[in-house]
């Protein structure tokens, strides 16, 4: 039985790597795949875990063989999703988790209609822009440009399955770890992983 393969997407500040780095300490059924990009690391990153970094010239040969699944261009920098990984660690029945832009969501989706979505949102407008300032990584400039495309990014809330709002993390940490444990109990897939059980039961007299 294939698994699971889970889409998180979030406007830039909207704490949806912190939610994901979370739900992967207390959910160990799930596995996250790590995308490759050409921005530099920012401090504290680590290639092949946070993401595989590489060259512009890279990544665009990797593009034209067919290696991504998705890809998107984000401020400037390119991100992708390796096709051949996620395709084999569903085949061996993993829960695949994405955390990628709207852009590469609905790439997903077109192959993989059956994903699951999940958009995260920051409480407000304000609250956003203090947590994009709080970094202290980036200019005023920087903040304003990424200020505007939450607005466009937000936008397209309407194409996701779940909406979870980011106001508390752990209740937004309960709340993603319920859509994804309820996912699992899906009919489908609960037939499929207990066919012998539902056999021996519905053949009582």
């Amino acid at each position: 039985m294939s698994g699971n393969l889970f889409i998180i997407s979030a406007p830039s500040g909207a704490g949806k790597t912190s939610l994901v780095q979370r739900l992967l300490v207390i959910n160990s059924g799930i596995r996250l795949s790590i995308s490759y990009t050409t921005r530099l690391p920012r401090p504290g990153e680590v290639n092949g875990r946070e993401y595989h970094f590489v060259s512009r010239d890279e990544f665009v040969q990797m593009s034209e063989r067919g290696d991504f699944l998705e890809s998107a261009e984000v401020y400037g920098n390119l991100y992708g999703t390796s096709e051949s990984w996620i395709n084999s660690q569903l085949h061996e029945g993993s829960d695949i988790l994405l955390e990628i832009d709207w852009q590469g969501a609905a790439q997903v989706r077109r192959l993989f209609p059956e994903a699951i979505s999940i958009f995260i949102l920051p409480p407000s407008i304000e609250a956003l822009h203090t947590r994009l300032s709080g970094r202290r990584q980036d200019s005023e400039e920087v903040i304003a440009n990424r200020m505007a495309a939450a607005r466009e990014d937000i936008s397209h809330v309407s194409e996701f399955d779940y909406v979870i709002i980011n106001d508390k993390l752990d209740e937004a940490l309960r709340q993603l770890d319920a859509v994804v444990i309820a996912a699992r109990q899906q009919r489908k897939r609960q037939m499929v992983r207990y066919q012998d059980l539902i056999n021996q039961l519905q053949s009582l007299e």
